[in-house]
């Protein structure tokens, strides 16, 4: 459904959703209605999510079908599984009937395996359930879970006056045209198809003149990171999706990469602050301890190490005692650059933009924690000498060890995300906690190792 832009709105007050509670409390259908049309149902999930579950399952119901689904397919997933909870599987049915079947299997497959079957037998166009039946077959994380079969093809026998006829009759059942796709009689994608090429055609042409023979594709089975990085590398509104053989598919749409690269940079981000499961702000306190706790106990594991090398050092330090009170910097450079280096490598895999040698990507970190190491270690020599009077041969103790252990975190935080991501483990797991962790421990060990060499305890 087309909406007006000058109806688009972009912030709901506390008014508007006090207003629209006191409406649903007095049941007053029209007023509830003649509010609400003016709004985009990006607005109304927005609105529907600040109401009580009760409430926003009223207006649902009350909405008609087609806002209804666009309105569903914008609420939060939590909020959209307790409303469906609510409606019978025919009720379900009227309103996938609405959605592109992409949107509609998004939908469906929140709901338990019995469900979802009385739902596709009370769909009313049994093209559309036996499309929905067929791309519930594959896995999220491939093309085949993320492409929409509704798309426009033509074929390449056709002339363009029989192909504008029967573009017009596919693209009622197409939201929004991004590209016309052409296939030989036995389905196989050949080629696209230009508007403009099309319109300055002789209607006795034939698409095999006209059709550009270039056209980027994905399989089927394509992992949904690698077909995000090829729509973003060729800036592609849409890209079609073959099968093995090249029998066109379906197609995937950019607003559904643009979910997904969402979807993986809060799984990278919750990964690199430690937390190993999705989760969400008002889940459960018992799902954030265990999305939280595994590596708040290696960090714990982690720090206890690093005492146990204090501790160990500590009766033979002496006049030398002072050594302790710059750990906390040793610590803190050494987590701060290991985080730097990794999160810096985890994108590069991420956007393929790494170089592929793991050679001459540790020499590059080695070379430019050196550099790094180099000056920080001058400007903590000067300030420890002069500005904390400790002795000369501290302070270039203390310099000498920042040099080693930046260059040491540096290389850690390039080797870890790059060996997980052969070995096919997201390595987004390597920053955050895992790196500080052992940054920190490795550091105090090598500040310890180079102050007892040079200062002899």
């Amino acid at each position: 459904m087309e909406e007006n832009e000058d109806n688009i709105q972009f912030k709901i007050s506390d008014e508007l959703i006090e207003n629209v509670e006191q409406l649903i409390e007095s049941k007053d259908d029209a007023n509830i209605l003649e509010l609400l049309s003016d709004y985009h149902h990006a607005d109304i999930a927005e609105i529907l999510e600040e109401t009580d579950i009760n409430h926003a399952t009223y207006v649902i119901k009350l909405l008609d079908s087609e806002k209804t689904s666009e309105v569903l397919m914008e609420l939060d997933e939590d909020t959209r599984e307790k409303i469906l909870d609510t409606l019978s599987a025919k009720e379900i049915a009227e309103e996938i009937d609405e959605l592109d079947t992409d949107d509609a299997v998004d939908m469906i497959s929140e709901l338990s395996d019995d469900r979802q079957q009385l739902v596709i037998d009370h769909i009313e166009d049994q093209e559309h359930a036996q499309h929905i039946k067929d791309l519930l077959r594959y896995d999220d994380n491939v093309a085949g879970g993320l492409m929409a079969k509704e798309l426009v093809k033509v074929n390449e026998n056709w002339t363009v006056t029989q192909c504008v006829k029967e573009m017009r009759a596919q693209a009622e059942e197409v939201t929004r045209v991004h590209s016309i796709y052409v296939v030989d009689d036995n389905q196989k994608l050949i080629g696209r198809l230009s508007l403009k090429d099309l319109l300055i055609a002789s209607p006795r042409a034939h698409i095999s003149d006209v059709y550009i023979p270039k056209v980027d594709y994905v399989y089927v089975t394509e992992d949904v990171e690698e077909v995000a990085n090829i729509m973003q590398k060729y800036d592609l509104e849409a890209i079609p999706v073959v099968d093995k053989n090249f029998i066109l598919l379906g197609r995937i749409t950019i607003d559904d990469i643009v979910d997904v690269i969402r979807e993986e940079a809060e799984k990278d981000y919750q990964l690199a602050a430690g937390i190993t499961r999705d989760v969400e702000a008002d889940d459960s306190i018992w799902k954030l301890t265990k999305a939280r706790l595994p590596w708040l106990l290696i960090g714990m594991f982690g720090g206890l190490g690093a005492a146990s090398i204090i501790n160990s050092f500590s009766g033979a330090m002496g006049d030398y005692i002072i050594l302790l009170s710059f750990v906390p910097l040793i610590q803190a450079t050494a987590g701060n650059v290991g985080v730097q280096s990794s999160a810096i490598v985890v994108q590069g895999l991420a956007n393929n933009t790494m170089d592929s040698s793991l050679v001459r990507q540790l020499f590059k970190e080695f070379t430019l924690g050196l550099v790094n190491g180099l000056a920080i270690a001058l400007i903590a020599l000067c300030v420890t000498h002069f500005a904390f009077g400790t002795p000369y041969t501290v302070s270039i103790t203390i310099g000498l060890a920042l040099i080693a252990v930046i260059v040491m975190a540096a290389l850690i935080g390039t080797f870890i995300p790059i060996i997980l991501d052969k070995r096919g483990i997201d390595p987004a797991v390597a920053t955050g906690p895992f790196i500080t962790t052992s940054n920190d421990v490795f550091g105090i060990l090598i500040y310890f190792l180079i102050a007892k060499a040079m200062l002899g305890f």
